[in-house]
């Protein structure tokens, strides 16, 4: 990744004092509790942290899925906040690619269908984005699959399509919900390879909440959330890794 610097250019989200609270008075539930985050463009964040943390909140806040109660999220200088809902709907159609850990692919559509329709919905022709589709298939390792339907796909293959269908719409940013989850070993770190893949050679801004320690490797920073607040963000050559700790933390 290239040298970071604090210029606003070299910023894709802005997280400022962002807070989520639900419920009221002594049942309040505090899901975020003051987090601010620069994250740049290009590089590869792993939001890490137990469950009930606060990291897929922090993740929802990031692409628009949810809203602060107190704080703001910029993308691209952009106050999130102040987006109507076709802004909204724009601004995840073509800057924000999701993978989510249940892959979310339509079970009636075939591979090539399936990344196909987010292209359609952008504004592209049927044809034009079949054809995108089966060159974004044959890069992330489905060539011979673009006509199999997801129940006759593997798991690890269903997930490389819900990553063909995140980068669809070329995103400036790919937010991963536990992409490796549901994945065995092996599968999981082959689709880490390939977040990587697509940071190192498309310079896309990968963000990955995660359980999965496999990440670390792929990280350019890690943020460590514990109850709603950030415990420690770190680079990934400053972390001092042995097995079964990580900076003195049991794993």
């Amino acid at each position: 990744m290239a040298e970071q610097s604090d210029t606003l250019a070299d910023i894709v989200v802005r997280v400022l004092d962002v807070k989520r609270y639900y419920g009221s008075g002594e049942a309040v539930t505090k899901a975020l509790d003051g987090i601010s985050l620069d994250i740049f463009r290009g590089e590869y964040l792993s939001i890490m942290g137990p469950s009930g943390s606060g990291k897929s909140t922090l993740f929802n806040m990031i692409g628009g899925i949810d809203s602060p109660t107190e704080g703001m999220v910029f993308m691209d200088e952009i106050d999130l906040a102040q987006l109507d809902s076709y802004e909204l709907a724009w601004m995840r159609c073509h800057k924000i690619g999701y993978i989510f850990q249940s892959y979310n692919i339509l079970p009636v559509l075939t591979a090539l269908e399936n990344v196909s329709l987010p292209m359609i919905f952008a504004g592209l022709s049927a044809d034009d984005a079949r054809e995108k589709a089966a060159g974004i298939l044959h890069k992330v390792g489905l060539g011979e699959r673009l006509f199999h339907r997801p129940y006759e796909l593997s798991g690890g293959q269903q997930q490389r399509v819900a990553v063909a269908r995140a980068i669809a719409n070329d995103p400036v940013i790919i937010l991963a919900d536990e992409p490796t989850a549901n994945l065995d070993v092996d599968t999981g770190r082959e689709m880490i390879s390939l977040l990587r893949q697509l940071r190192d050679k498309d310079g896309v801004t990968v963000i990955a909440a995660t359980h999965d320690m496999k990440m670390l490797d792929a990280s350019d920073r890690i943020l460590w959330i514990r109850d709603g607040r950030a415990d420690r963000l770190e680079r990934r050559e400053d972390l001092d890794i042995r097995i079964g700790h990580i900076d003195g933390h049991a794993l």
